[in-house]
Protein backbone atom coordinates (compact mmCIF):
# COMPACT_ATOMS: atom_id res chain seq x y z
CA UNK A 1 0.00 0.00 0.00
CA UNK A 2 1.21 3.32 -1.31
CA UNK A 3 0.45 4.82 2.37
CA UNK A 4 1.74 8.73 0.54
CA UNK A 5 -0.56 8.14 -1.92
CA UNK A 6 -3.40 7.19 1.04
CA UNK A 7 -2.68 10.62 2.59
CA UNK A 8 -2.22 12.79 -0.03
CA UNK A 9 -6.09 11.03 -1.50
CA UNK A 10 -7.41 12.08 1.73
CA UNK A 11 -6.20 15.05 2.46
CA UNK A 12 -7.81 16.27 -1.41
CA UNK A 13 -10.60 14.76 -0.40
CA UNK A 14 -11.14 16.95 2.62
CA UNK A 15 -10.21 20.18 1.28
CA UNK A 16 -12.17 19.65 -1.40
CA UNK A 17 -15.18 18.49 0.56
CA UNK A 18 -15.20 21.70 2.64
CA UNK A 19 -14.56 24.26 -0.44
CA UNK A 20 -17.35 22.42 -1.88
CA UNK A 21 -19.89 22.84 1.21
CA UNK A 22 -18.55 26.94 1.72
CA UNK A 23 -19.63 27.50 -2.15
CA UNK A 24 -22.40 24.84 -2.60
CA UNK A 25 -24.82 26.07 0.22
CA UNK A 26 -25.40 29.62 -1.18
CA UNK A 27 -24.81 28.83 -4.80
CA UNK A 28 -28.18 25.71 -4.26
CA UNK A 29 -29.95 28.55 -2.02
CA UNK A 30 -30.22 30.96 -4.33
CA UNK A 31 -30.81 28.36 -7.61
CA UNK A 32 -33.88 27.50 -5.15
CA UNK A 33 -34.66 31.07 -4.16
CA UNK A 34 -33.61 33.25 -6.59
CA UNK A 35 -36.18 34.31 -9.69
CA UNK A 36 -32.86 35.83 -12.06
CA UNK A 37 -33.69 34.18 -15.68
CA UNK A 38 -30.11 33.32 -15.44
CA UNK A 39 -30.91 30.35 -12.92
CA UNK A 40 -31.29 28.10 -15.56
CA UNK A 41 -27.85 28.67 -17.63
CA UNK A 42 -26.45 28.95 -14.07
CA UNK A 43 -27.41 25.22 -12.75
CA UNK A 44 -26.75 23.62 -16.12
CA UNK A 45 -22.84 25.21 -15.95
CA UNK A 46 -23.37 23.65 -12.40
CA UNK A 47 -23.94 20.25 -13.91
CA UNK A 48 -21.87 20.81 -16.76
CA UNK A 49 -19.17 18.12 -15.21
CA UNK A 50 -21.56 15.52 -14.90
CA UNK A 51 -21.51 14.77 -18.61
CA UNK A 52 -17.88 16.42 -19.71
CA UNK A 53 -15.46 13.50 -20.07
CA UNK A 54 -13.09 13.98 -17.11
CA UNK A 55 -10.07 14.03 -19.55
CA UNK A 56 -11.45 17.31 -21.65
CA UNK A 57 -12.18 18.99 -18.71
CA UNK A 58 -8.38 18.52 -16.81
CA UNK A 59 -7.30 19.47 -20.19
CA UNK A 60 -9.16 22.62 -20.50
CA UNK A 61 -8.18 23.54 -17.01
CA UNK A 62 -4.32 22.41 -18.00
CA UNK A 63 -4.30 24.90 -20.61
CA UNK A 64 -6.02 27.57 -18.91
CA UNK A 65 -3.82 27.06 -15.30
CA UNK A 66 -0.40 26.65 -17.33
CA UNK A 67 2.00 29.59 -18.75
CA UNK A 68 0.43 30.14 -21.63
CA UNK A 69 -2.47 31.76 -20.85
CA UNK A 70 -3.25 35.06 -19.28
CA UNK A 71 -4.43 33.65 -15.89
CA UNK A 72 -2.26 31.23 -15.64
CA UNK A 73 1.30 33.27 -15.53
CA UNK A 74 -0.71 35.46 -13.04
CA UNK A 75 -1.46 32.55 -11.02
CA UNK A 76 2.05 31.51 -11.30
CA UNK A 77 3.57 35.20 -10.77
CA UNK A 78 1.67 35.02 -7.30
CA UNK A 79 2.07 32.14 -6.15
CA UNK A 80 5.42 31.64 -7.09
CA UNK A 81 4.26 28.51 -9.09
CA UNK A 82 2.14 27.29 -11.90
CA UNK A 83 -0.68 25.76 -10.15
CA UNK A 84 -0.96 22.65 -13.00
CA UNK A 85 0.91 19.68 -11.57
CA UNK A 86 0.62 21.09 -7.97
CA UNK A 87 -1.59 19.96 -4.86
CA UNK A 88 -2.93 23.14 -5.68
CA UNK A 89 -3.96 22.60 -9.25
CA UNK A 90 -5.52 19.16 -8.14
CA UNK A 91 -8.35 21.49 -5.71
CA UNK A 92 -8.98 23.15 -8.07
CA UNK A 93 -9.70 20.49 -10.53
CA UNK A 94 -11.22 18.01 -8.00
CA UNK A 95 -13.48 21.09 -6.91
CA UNK A 96 -15.17 22.07 -10.55
CA UNK A 97 -15.83 18.19 -11.57
CA UNK A 98 -17.16 17.15 -7.98
CA UNK A 99 -19.38 20.50 -7.81
CA UNK A 100 -22.57 18.68 -9.06
CA UNK A 101 -22.30 15.96 -6.21
CA UNK A 102 -22.61 19.09 -4.01
CA UNK A 103 -24.80 21.38 -5.47
CA UNK A 104 -27.41 18.48 -6.59
CA UNK A 105 -28.33 17.23 -3.26
CA UNK A 106 -28.70 20.38 -1.59
CA UNK A 107 -30.99 21.68 -4.40
CA UNK A 108 -33.12 19.07 -3.95
CA UNK A 109 -33.37 18.93 -0.15
CA UNK A 110 -33.56 22.96 -0.45
CA UNK A 111 -36.85 22.68 -3.05
CA UNK A 112 -38.12 20.02 -0.94
CA UNK A 113 -38.91 22.14 2.04
CA UNK A 114 -42.50 23.43 2.41
CA UNK A 115 -43.00 26.61 0.83
CA UNK A 116 -45.33 28.24 3.20
CA UNK A 117 -42.38 27.82 5.33
CA UNK A 118 -40.42 30.17 3.57
CA UNK A 119 -42.48 32.44 2.88
CA UNK A 120 -43.57 33.20 6.40
CA UNK A 121 -39.48 33.71 7.18
CA UNK A 122 -39.79 36.68 4.63
CA UNK A 123 -42.71 37.64 5.84
CA UNK A 124 -41.05 38.38 9.45
CA UNK A 125 -38.18 40.03 7.91
CA UNK A 126 -35.56 37.15 6.94
CA UNK A 127 -33.24 37.94 4.27
CA UNK A 128 -31.48 35.41 1.93
CA UNK A 129 -28.59 34.27 4.60
CA UNK A 130 -30.99 34.42 7.19
CA UNK A 131 -33.26 32.11 5.35
CA UNK A 132 -30.28 29.90 4.13
CA UNK A 133 -28.37 29.64 7.65
CA UNK A 134 -31.88 29.56 10.28
CA UNK A 135 -34.09 27.54 7.82
CA UNK A 136 -32.63 25.61 4.78
CA UNK A 137 -29.78 24.43 5.98
CA UNK A 138 -31.69 22.90 9.31
CA UNK A 139 -34.12 21.38 7.81
CA UNK A 140 -32.25 19.84 4.92
CA UNK A 141 -29.37 18.14 7.56
CA UNK A 142 -29.86 15.16 5.28
CA UNK A 143 -29.14 16.25 2.10
CA UNK A 144 -26.26 18.76 3.51
CA UNK A 145 -24.71 14.89 4.63
CA UNK A 146 -25.57 13.28 1.39
CA UNK A 147 -23.42 16.56 -0.69
CA UNK A 148 -20.25 16.14 2.08
CA UNK A 149 -20.23 12.41 1.08
CA UNK A 150 -20.70 12.16 -2.09
CA UNK A 151 -18.52 15.05 -2.87
CA UNK A 152 -15.38 13.45 -0.70
CA UNK A 153 -16.00 10.14 -2.35
CA UNK A 154 -16.32 11.26 -5.92
CA UNK A 155 -13.06 13.31 -5.32
CA UNK A 156 -10.99 9.89 -3.79
CA UNK A 157 -11.92 8.11 -6.64
CA UNK A 158 -11.29 10.60 -9.43
CA UNK A 159 -8.57 9.81 -12.30
CA UNK A 160 -8.94 11.78 -15.58
CA UNK A 161 -9.07 15.21 -13.68
CA UNK A 162 -6.10 13.78 -11.75
CA UNK A 163 -3.97 12.46 -14.53
CA UNK A 164 -4.30 15.64 -16.75
CA UNK A 165 -4.32 18.13 -13.82
CA UNK A 166 -1.53 17.07 -11.77
CA UNK A 167 0.26 14.35 -13.49
CA UNK A 168 1.92 11.74 -10.96
CA UNK A 169 4.02 12.98 -8.75
CA UNK A 170 4.87 11.23 -5.80
CA UNK A 171 4.05 13.05 -2.76
CA UNK A 172 2.54 16.15 -4.87
CA UNK A 173 -0.07 14.59 -7.11
CA UNK A 174 0.09 10.97 -6.94
CA UNK A 175 -3.11 9.89 -6.06
CA UNK A 176 -4.87 6.35 -4.77
CA UNK A 177 -6.61 6.19 -8.34
CA UNK A 178 -3.47 6.78 -9.99
CA UNK A 179 -1.34 4.34 -7.94
CA UNK A 180 -4.21 1.59 -9.25
CA UNK A 181 -3.94 2.49 -12.41
CA UNK A 182 -0.08 2.29 -12.04
CA UNK A 183 -0.51 -1.17 -10.32
CA UNK A 184 -2.43 -2.45 -13.28
CA UNK A 185 -0.37 -1.54 -15.73
CA UNK A 186 2.78 -3.29 -13.88
CA UNK A 187 0.88 -6.29 -13.56
CA UNK A 188 0.54 -5.99 -9.65
CA UNK A 189 -2.34 -7.71 -9.04
CA UNK A 190 -2.06 -8.46 -5.51
CA UNK A 191 -1.25 -4.81 -4.90
CA UNK A 192 -3.94 -3.44 -7.00
CA UNK A 193 -6.56 -5.21 -4.88
CA UNK A 194 -5.23 -3.96 -1.79
CA UNK A 195 -5.63 -0.33 -3.26
CA UNK A 196 -9.09 -1.18 -4.97
CA UNK A 197 -10.56 -3.05 -1.48
CA UNK A 198 -9.69 0.24 0.42
CA UNK A 199 -11.29 2.76 -2.62
CA UNK A 200 -14.48 0.20 -2.40
CA UNK A 201 -14.49 0.05 1.65
CA UNK A 202 -14.39 3.57 2.19
CA UNK A 203 -17.27 4.00 -0.56
CA UNK A 204 -19.26 1.57 1.41
CA UNK A 205 -18.98 2.55 4.34
CA UNK A 206 -19.91 5.93 3.62
CA UNK A 207 -22.68 5.09 1.68
CA UNK A 208 -24.14 2.97 4.29
CA UNK A 209 -23.78 5.82 6.67
CA UNK A 210 -26.55 8.21 4.70
CA UNK A 211 -28.83 5.53 4.29
CA UNK A 212 -28.84 4.02 7.91
CA UNK A 213 -28.77 8.08 9.11
CA UNK A 214 -32.30 8.55 6.81
CA UNK A 215 -33.95 5.65 7.97
CA UNK A 216 -36.58 6.30 10.26
CA UNK A 217 -35.94 4.51 13.62
CA UNK A 218 -37.82 1.56 14.98
CA UNK A 219 -38.51 0.15 10.88
CA UNK A 220 -39.18 0.43 7.64
CA UNK A 221 -39.74 3.74 5.74
CA UNK A 222 -43.30 3.83 4.99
Amino acid sequence: MDWQALALTLKLATVTTAILLAVSVPLAAWLVLGRSRWLAVVEAIAALPLVLPPTVLGFFLLVLLGPRTAIGRGIASLLGHPLAFSFGGLVVGSVIYSLPFAVQPLVIGFAAIEPALVDAARLLGAGRSRLMFSLLVPLARQSLLAAAVLSFLHTMGEFGVVLMLGGDIPGATRTLSIVLYNQVENFEYAAANRTAAILLGLSVVALAAIYLRGRPRGGRRA
